[in-house]
C-alpha cells in the first residue's frame, strides 16, 4: 500500500542553490577562528534563515539533505563548525572540552551578530535576507545548542547555574533528535556528559518542532526512544512533535548524503523530515501555511506509515 502523500502547495519551487564554504568569522577568544558554510537559493529577496548546528563531531560539511532541501526552497541556510568537531581535533585535554556546550551557543550568536559580513561574502547574497525571520535547528548535540537558544535552560557543571543563553532574535526551531530529562541518563553518560544533567524546559517557550525517532534508543538513557521526545512534552507554549516509525537516531539518513553512519538507511523517513521541517518553518515563520496545514492533516494520527504528527 503506497503511503497517503504531503500536498505541497505553498512552497515555492525549487530553485538553485550557491554554497559558500568556508567563510570565516574572526573569533580571537574562541581559539579557533569560525568557520561556516552558507547556502543560499540564487533567486529571491526576503529570505528567511535557518542556523543549522550540527552533531557531536560532524562540521560545515554535514546535513545536505536538509541544508540543500531548505535553501532551494527559499532559505539562507548557515551552518558553523562547532569546536567538538572532528576537523577541529581538540586534544582530550583542551581546557576548552567542558565548556564546549556553551561555545557552541556562542557560535550561534556569533553568526548572527556577523550577519554584515556573511552577507557580503557570498556572492548575491546582499540585502536579500529577511532578519526578522530567523529559526535555530540541530541535531543531536545540535539539537541541545538550538534548545538554548529557545530558552532551555542548562546547568553548567563548572558554577551550577543555569543561565538564560535564549535570543530573542530566533523565532522558531528545529530540534531532531536531541536530549530530553536529565534524570533519566545513563551513570557514565552523567559523569561523561554533565550539560545533560540538569535541562529545564520550562523556559523554552519559542515555538519549536521536535523530531522523534521511535527506535532511537541512545545509550545516554534507561528510558529508551521517547527520551529523545522530551523537548515536546516538558515544554511549554506553541510545540509539535513528528514522530518517525522505526527510525533511529539519524531519522532515516538527515545527516549526508550515503553518509557512512547511518544506520537505518530509509529515503522514505528522510524525504518525510524534510518536507515536514520545510512546512512548519515557512508556518512558523509567518510565510505561508499551506503545506503545514497540509501535513497535520495527513500525519494527525495513527494512520500514516511513516510517522505522526502532533501539536499543543
Amino acid at each position: 500500500m503506497t503511503a497517503p502523500a504531503l500536498a505541497a502547495t505553498g512552497a515555492a519551487a525549487t530553485a538553485p542553490v550557491v554554497s559558500v564554504k568556508p567563510l570565516v568569522l574572526p573569533a580571537p577568544e574562541r581559539g579557533e577562528d569560525l568557520r561556516l558554510r552558507v547556502s543560499a537559493p540564487v533567486t529571491g529577496h526576503g529570505l528567511p534563515v535557518v542556523l543549522l548546528a550540527h552533531g557531536f563531531g560532524s562540521s560545515l560539511d554535514g546535513y545536505g539533505p536538509l541544508a540543500d532541501h531548505w535553501a532551494a526552497h527559499g532559505f539562507v541556510v548557515i551552518q558553523p563548525t562547532h569546536l567538538d568537531s572532528k576537523s577541529v581535533a581538540l586534544p582530550e585535554d583542551d581546557p576548552r572540552r567542558p565548556g564546549l556546550w556553551r561555545s557552541r551557543v556562542e557560535d550561534m550568536k556569533r553568526v548572527l551578530d556577523g550577519l554584515d559580513l556573511v552577507e557580503a561574502a557570498v556572492p548575491g547574497l546582499r540585502g536579500r535576507p529577511d532578519r526578522s525571520r530567523v529559526a535555530a535547528a540541530g541535531h543531536s548535540f545540535g539539537g541541545q545548542t538550538a534548545g538554548l537558544l529557545l530558552g532551555l535552560r542548562v546547568r553548567d557543571p563548572a558554577t551550577g547555574e543555569a543561565e538564560d543563553l535564549s535570543d530573542s532574535r530566533i523565532k522558531a526551531g528545529v530540534l531532531l533528535a536531541t536530549a530530553g530529562n536529565g534524570d533519566d541518563l545513563t551513570p557514565f553518560a552523567a559523569q561523561r556528559l554533565p550539560w545533560l544533567r540538569h535541562p529545564d524546559f520550562t523556559h523554552m517557550t519559542t515555538p519549536a518542532l521536535v523530531v522523534a525517532g521511535d527506535r532511537d534508543d541512545l545509550p545516554f538513557t534507561v528510558r529508551g526512544a521517547d527520551w529523545t521526545a522530551d523537548p515536546y512534552v516538558l515544554s511549554p507554549g506553541r510545540k509539535s512533535l513528528l514522530t518517525l516509525y522505526g527510525a533511529e537516531h539519524l531519522l532515516g539518513g538527515i545527516s549526508g548524503y550515503e553518509a557512512a553512519e547511518t544506520t537505518d538507511e530509509n529515503p522514505a523517513h528522510v524525504a518525510l523530515v524534510q518536507r515536514v521541517t520545510l512546512a512548519y518553518l515557512r508556518h512558523t515563520l509567518g510565510i505561508d501555511s499551506t503545506d503545514w496545514t497540509a501535513a497535520r492533516k495527513t500525519l494527525t494520527g495513527t494512520t500514516h506509515p511513516l510517522g505522526r504528527l502532533e501539536s499543543k
